[in-house]
């Protein structure tokens, strides 16, 4: 993503795996339902790899499409709603690791769009984030929190919001606006040993690291493919 090591900190990617059996999740059989997904909301993708939904929207093209973290992918994995039985509802159709995002295109049969999910609601894209603003994340796994913007970087940003396995991909919203992707949190090293790692257990915490919203969709409409021209609901 980004070459954080040069300053001797390094990004603890926020994915987590999920224990599943040889058929897939239980419930998952009688696939019917809508999934009801937006930012925020749990994913699964290859079946075992539990990240967050950055936001859903519609490109260019009128695809139904979504964002999330690179490291949580690859091309074409499959992509389920984590808590709800509608079964395989999209496809991976883009990485970029080196930056870390993932396009996914979804399935307009299956997949009910949300603006809201919980307390975060994407209206538009902002700006990027600035020292000193108040930034909220939504994930899978630590839900709903905010912290204030205390280092900008032309793609990414620290921030003081929680982040921890499974919380990879969330949006990171100032109000409305979507402004981010989280991405992880960072532990400080030395010699490549970790001497600072406190997840979001105590008060005080890691920062967490998101990209700036803008570069990815910049980065999506220079490769002209699924996602091109991406817009919120």
């Amino acid at each position: 993503m980004v070459a954080l090591g040069r300053i001797g900190i390094r990004v603890l990617m926020a994915a987590a795996i999920a224990v599943i059996g040889p058929t897939g999740l239980p419930g998952y059989a009688t696939a019917d339902q809508m999934a009801r997904i937006g930012g925020g909301s749990g994913i699964l993708l290859g079946g075992r790899s539990a990240c967050t939904l950055t936001t859903v929207g519609y490109d260019r093209a009128d695809r139904l499409v979504g964002l999330t973290a690179g490291h949580c992918a690859e091309i074409g994995m499959s992509v389920q709603a984590e808590t709800q039985q509608a079964g395989v509802v999209g496809t991976v159709a883009a990485v970029d690791h080196e930056n870390d995002f993932a396009v996914i295109e979804f399935d307009r049969t299956k997949v009910t769009p949300l603006r809201q999910v919980a307390q975060t609601s994407i209206d538009r894209i902002g700006a990027p984030a600035q020292l000193g603003d108040i930034v909220c994340k939504n994930g899978r796994t630590s839900g709903y929190t905010c912290g204030v913007v205390w280092d900008t970087h032309a793609w990414w940003f620290q921030n003081q919001v929680c982040s921890r396995p499974g919380d990879s991909g969330g949006p990171v919203t100032i109000g409305d606006r979507l402004v981010g992707m989280n991405v992880g949190h960072i532990a400080v090293m030395v010699l490549g040993v970790p001497v600072f790692d406190v997840t979001c257990d105590t008060p005080v915490h890691d920062p967490a690291v998101a990209t700036h919203i803008g570069m990815i969709l910049a980065e999506i409409d220079r490769s002209g493919g699924i996602g091109t021209g991406f817009h919120p609901l």
